[in-house]
């Protein structure tokens, strides 16, 4: 029982071990669609010890092994506990997990092996995702460092959502510092309190770049209290960071916020819309337009300022993946409406990549769509879902479902938007996707590759 994985990767063994010695490592590899959020990484590989939280309160406590420990090589950890919520995973018995890393050419063979009574087949999509993780995030490093970008000090709010949280771990694992930007009392040298509707002048010394992902959800029912949530959380706050990044002492070269394809407007037909594409109609296009404007004083002081205007991200632990996921699993689901709607998406993996690249090339400013670069119908969107996971997509979703839910103006400019966004200023520079197709992205996402 158990399982032995291992894949080449094509970075040099010390660069490997460096990216799992260091804070986010643990984060990048938990897949997605488990139930686990990690609570507390290693503080050492030789003799830390890892939390996780289940479901129910539960932990699940990774001791690492010091006999086991050959610096640059080998590390291995076992279940153990600490306290009573950390009890009823032993119920499985044992669990150990060796890491082990040796030259294969001029990459790294890394080999995974689980001595525990669980099948290999049960096991096996968790390494294939663990080691794609491991390979793309690295091949990322490599691009920036390739473009002569070198470790940064970056600012962020909004650390602890679904973007903030993989972005801090990838760039962290990447040998960057993040200073994550909070509104209580900080709890370490990377934090800052942050009062959005005030700014502390000093708030972004010291820092090369600032990354501002907050902003309430635009999730739920159009009343007059949630838009203007959507509205106040946005507008106000960025024109207030914006402006403490142009007077802060020894402060950003860059501005990086985050913004929407919601600019566009919810309905522009079969129209290919890349950044020069007009502005459309609608609450959202106008909330996107006024966001964007309040990044004025970063740009204003010659900040080089990136607006990543994101499509709908897929993954497996939030947003409408995470959502729609049990539903197609268990055989219901289907097309929303006629299914003829554009759904411009973007995999979390590279949403994270992107994010990065706008930190470090020059040659991006203003505007930037970050969807990947085949848009979809929605009947081809629920079709790969419906097919990653083995199941039929045959029972359309009425418009009156959306609306009962959103209302009328949510159900418009969410459920039901039509928007053909291409993402022209990264084709144009290059930039590779992970997951060029809808179907990869999901089936990363859910374990199915």
């Amino acid at each position: 029982m158990g399982i032995e994985y291992e894949s080449v990767v094509d970075h040099p063994r010390d660069v490997v071990w460096d990216w799992f010695s260091r804070p986010g490592a643990m984060p990048r590899l938990i897949p997605p669609w488990q139930p686990m959020t990690p609570l507390a990484e290693a503080d050492s590989l030789a003799d830390g010890v890892a939390v996780l939280g289940l479901p129910g309160g539960l932990r699940w406590v990774a001791r690492h092994d010091p006999s086991a420990y050959v610096p640059g090589s080998r590390f291995a950890d076992e279940l153990s506990s600490r306290g009573p919520a950390s009890w009823p995973p032993r119920v499985i018995g044992h669990w150990r997990h060796t890491h082990s890393f040796s030259d294969a050419g001029a990459g790294t063979c890394v080999h995974d092996r689980v001595d525990a009574p669980v099948p290999a087949a049960a096991l096996r999509p968790t390494f294939v995702y663990r080691h794609r993780q491991i390979a793309d995030d690295l091949a990322a490093h490599r691009r920036a460092a390739d473009a002569g970008a070198g470790p940064m000090v970056v600012a962020l709010t909004g650390s602890s959502g679904l973007v903030g949280s993989a972005l801090t771990a990838f760039l962290t694992t990447g040998g960057h510092r993040v200073i994550k930007l909070v509104r209580r009392s900080p709890r370490g040298d990377d934090e800052r309190q942050w009062d959005p509707g005030s700014p502390a002048p000093d708030l972004l010394s010291g820092v090369d770049a600032v990354v501002h992902l907050a902003g309430e959800s635009i999730a739920g029912r159009f009343t007059d209290a949630h838009r203007a949530a959507i509205r106040d959380s946005r507008i106000e706050p960025t024109r207030l960071l914006a402006k403490a990044a142009a007077a802060a002492d020894g402060g950003p070269r860059s501005f990086v916020s985050a913004s929407a394809i919601g600019y566009y407007g919810f309905d522009r037909g079969d129209t290919q819309l890349t950044e020069d594409a007009t502005r459309g109609d609608g609450f959202l296009a106008d909330v996107v337009a006024d966001w964007e404007a309040a990044t004025a004083p970063a740009s204003d002081a010659g900040l080089r300022v990136v607006k990543v205007r994101t499509g709908i991200v897929q993954s497996a632990a939030g947003g409408t993946l995470r959502l729609l996921r049990p539903l197609f699993s268990a055989g219901l689901g289907g097309r929303l409406g006629s299914g003829r709607q554009w759904l411009s998406w973007i995999g979390l993996d590279d949403l994270v990549d992107i994010y990065h690249r706008a930190l470090y090339d020059e040659q991006l400013s203003g505007p930037v769509n970050a969807v990947g670069a085949e848009p979809v119908r929605n009947t081809e969107y629920t079709e790969s879902l419906a097919r990653v996971l083995h199941r039929p997509a045959l029972l359309p979703v009425p418009a009156i479902g959306p609306r009962i839910l959103l209302g009328e103006q949510g159900a418009r400019e969410l459920a039901a938007a039509s928007q053909r966004v291409v993402p022209a200023k990264l084709l144009a520079v290059g930039h590779p996707f992970r997951h060029p197709d809808v179907a990869d992205a999901l089936a990363h996402q859910l374990g199915r590759e």
